[in-house]
């Protein structure tokens, strides 16, 4: 993996009082959002930081500029088309150009992420999947030295026998949670499906980790994103840095 530092610096004009972190979100969704050119196939991410990228690349719509793009998520695809922004399938677009979201956690030195904390696992990895370049936009809090530290794992299951995948995911060492709404019932993704959150602690084999949880029945895919990455924008107190997959 190569680290170079953008000479860009966070924005002198913003608000002292702003939240950080939202500033920091601010500046790589619109680095990220630059990225896009003139005839592009996008994958648009999910989350609080690809909502401002979406904003971003609706601002550039309203400037002339066309591209169109396949979203991660319903929400992701309302916003989109807010803007105005042309929708496509992977029927007619089975390879992206380039495809841009969030992340909650990024391992130094790999480049593998945990993703799913907003629900949209699934999605994002067939988009993630089906791009050219992954391009992954976090704010320094999110780099961690082993996956886990902070963040459970989001595994998708079917509904059906849930339980007794949650059994067996707790036997790989995990404390599993099933996912909840707001109103206190079982969380269901946009594909019908259920998310157990499993916090396995600081993980020493990813890629050994997430080849055993897609060996379980039931499990449709984990938020584990072992080697997909192409380059993640991080934002923190010193600038936007940008770390390149070797």
């Amino acid at each position: 993996m190569v680290q170079s530092t953008d000479p860009q610096t966070a924005d002198q004009t913003a608000d002292p009082t702003a939240d950080p972190m939202i500033e920091f979100k601010r500046q790589v969704a619109e680095e990220a959002a630059a990225m896009v050119r003139d005839g592009m196939a996008v994958g648009l991410g999910t989350g609080s930081t690809s909502a401002m990228m979406i904003d971003a690349l609706g601002r550039r719509w309203a400037q002339g500029l066309r591209f169109v793009a396949i979203p991660t998520s319903e929400r992701s695809a309302a916003q989109a088309r807010g803007h105005g922004i042309t929708l496509v399938s992977f029927a007619t677009h089975p390879q992206l150009d380039l495809a841009i979201d969030g992340a909650d956690e990024v391992e130094r030195g790999s480049l593998n992420l945990v993703k799913g904390l907003g629900g949209a696992l699934l999605r994002e990895k067939i988009v993630a999947a089906a791009a050219r370049r992954f391009i992954v936009m976090v704010d320094e809090s999110k780099l961690v030295d082993h996956l886990g530290s902070h963040a459970p794992i989001p595994v998708e299951v079917t509904p059906f026998g849930w339980e007794s995948t949650a059994r067996q995911l707790g036997e790989l060492g995990a404390r599993v949670s099933p996912r909840m709404d707001r109103d206190g019932n079982l969380f269901v993704t946009d594909g019908g499906n259920m998310i157990l959150d499993c916090a396995f602690g600081p993980i020493a084999d990813p890629p050994g980790l997430a080849a055993d949880i897609r060996r379980i029945v039931g499990v449709i895919e984990t938020g584990l994103f072992i080697g997909r990455t192409s380059e993640v924008l991080v934002a923190g107190r010193h600038g936007l840095t940008r770390l390149v997959a070797a």
